[in-house]
């Protein structure tokens, strides 16, 4: 299953010159990275980040995770899948812009 983080395109372009994405202080404020499947990303965009500009929707098939990817659960009872550690480039298999639509909301690519 294909899972996603929102990313801001400065830490994504420091990501790839690097060849690992830390993403930035407030995205390990919990000790780990934050990643939601398809339906839970575009509510967490409204909920945490809407109106932000230069956001990238990162997607990584979790497999390639392996154990340092941890589903817990998280607000509501629902479980979230969290990567304690970083992640490499080489596992984002997308890397899609995300504009922000005259709603203030984020406007997502089609996700699988």
């Amino acid at each position: 299953m294909r899972i996603y983080h929102l990313a801001y395109q400065d830490a994504w372009d420091a990501a790839q010159g690097s060849g690992v994405y830390r993403g930035r202080d407030a995205d390990r404020a919990d000790g780990f990275l934050h990643f939601s499947n398809a339906t839970q990303i575009v509510e967490s965009a409204a909920k945490h980040k809407a109106g932000a500009p230069d956001l990238v929707l990162l997607g990584v098939d979790e497999e390639t995770l392996g154990e340092a990817l941890v589903w817990e659960e998280s607000r509501g009872g629902k479980l979230f899948p969290h990567l304690y550690g970083e992640l490499a480039v080489e596992h984002v298999v997308s890397a899609d812009p995300l504009p922000v639509g005259d709603d203030g909301l984020h406007v997502f690519p089609e996700m699988m």
